[in-house]
């Protein structure tokens, strides 16, 4: 019997929100998250919207001298990780603190900050480069900040798999616990992505939507006329334990953790596969390690990031993963109002489907106007539609093949 881990925290900073709540209840409400790029000058761009993360005052959180010291990824990370462990209600003392621990991923880490210094350098010379740039830079400074904010000493390490990080983080961390070397670890991911690197090459390879005369709906995953992705940006953390230090110490529990697939496709540096095999395998691994057949699953929150390759070949992936079911699942993205949050985008969609579960209630894919044929699945159209729901599967796929799942469920007191 493998250790149960179980979720008793969840934090998030978003485009839709500061909090989980609010953005929970923007997700139902069908909201959008997209607008003009603010943070950079958007007339330098092919794409000039993006969902961003408004009004975050990093100084009023964490002070301004702090604040100078971090890149904006690691804010998000930061405001989000106090919100999950308050959530949680777990105390760290001299008792514990080695047997907490931290796992917050982050695609391109802190790429702001080394646009902004490698200007410095080539306006002023190396003398004026700031001494925190490597700090501020490095993907793994996100978990650093915590630990020392939190003053936890247990495992503490960065992941960084692109779009599938969010996912790889929770998976990686719940194997932590379940292996004994913690008995809780904050888990998740972020993303500060609005920059103009990021946005130049990702609109140079056309990944990006070029909708920009109707940025609200840019995002529309599964439509027949979806044209790209929307940049997002934010962060999701979520406390993660064994089930018995959990009960322990009473904590309130969302949901399990029941099984998680990681798998590469060894077939392109940023197209997926064709016809969606290594996500096959991948979603195939996680139902196995959770002990379930594809009948189980009662809701999906697609990777769907709204580009006309990766809608198709998940389609296709979840057809050949679920048989006949798959017509049965509601599987829907949230990309749609969110944007695609890269590295943060696998934590925050788990983090839906276990409030899904919560509240009953399945998020919706909005902006869906014209359907494709080749995108033939229930996605929950423009509307939240109340379900009952106890066992949801998330999917992260991330450019240079990799793939993540993660399955959460409604927590029993006995497993069956």
């Amino acid at each position: 019997m493998k250790k149960r881990v179980v979720i008793t925290g969840l934090g998030c900073v978003s485009p839709l929100g500061h909090t989980v709540e609010s953005t929970w209840a923007a997700i139902l409400a069908g909201t959008p998250g997209g607008g003009p790029i603010t943070l950079i000058d958007p007339t330098l761009h092919k794409s000039r919207v993006a969902a961003e993360v408004k009004d975050f005052d990093a100084a009023a959180l964490f002070g301004h001298r702090e604040a100078r010291r971090m890149d904006r990824f690691a804010q998000l990370a930061m405001a989000a990780a106090q919100e999950a462990m308050q959530d949680s209600g777990l105390q760290v003392t001299d008792s514990n603190r080695l047997r907490v621990g931290c796992l917050v991923g982050s695609g391109i880490g802190g790429s702001t900050s080394l646009i902004e210094q490698v200007k410095v350098f080539m306006k002023s010379g190396p003398d004026r480069v700031s001494p925190f740039l490597v700090p501020m830079m490095i993907p793994d400074s996100a978990g650093g900040l915590i630990a020392i904010e939190l003053q936890i000493q247990g495992p503490n390490w960065a992941i960084s798999t692109a779009c599938a990080t969010g996912g790889n983080a929770l998976g990686e961390a719940a194997e932590v616990i379940r292996r004994g070397q913690a008995d809780a670890m904050l888990a998740g991911g972020s993303e500060a992505s609005v920059n103009d690197l990021a946005m130049a090459g990702l609109g140079n390879m056309t990944a990006l939507t070029g909708n920009n005369d109707n940025p609200q709906g840019a995002s529309r995953p599964f439509d027949a006329n979806r044209d790209g992705f929307l940049m997002g940006e934010g962060a999701a953390v979520l406390m993660l334990e064994s089930l018995e230090h959990a009960q322990a110490r009473g904590a309130k529990i969302y949901g399990e953790i029941l099984g998680y697939g990681s798998t590469n496709d060894a077939f392109h540096i940023s197209a997926p596969a064709e016809n969606g095999r290594g996500a096959v395998d991948c979603m195939r691994m996680a139902l196995d390690d959770a002990g379930l057949k594809p009948e189980q699953i009662d809701y999906i929150n697609a990777h769907g990031t709204s580009t006309p390759l990766n809608d198709k070949s998940e389609t296709a992936a979840i057809k050949t993963t679920f048989g006949e079911h798959a017509y049965k699942i509601p599987v829907s993205s949230t990309k749609s109002m969110t944007g695609h949050m890269i590295g943060a985008a696998g934590a925050i969609e788990a983090m839906f489907c276990l409030l899904a579960i919560r509240d009953g209630m399945l998020p919706p894919t909005i902006n869906y106007e014209t359907p494709d044929p080749l995108c033939d699945l229930d996605v929950v159209p423009n509307q939240a539609r109340a379900a009952e729901i106890d066992i949801c599967m998330s999917n992260s796929f991330g450019f240079g093949g990799h793939n993540a799942t993660v399955i959460v469920g409604r927590y029993q007191a006995q497993a069956d």
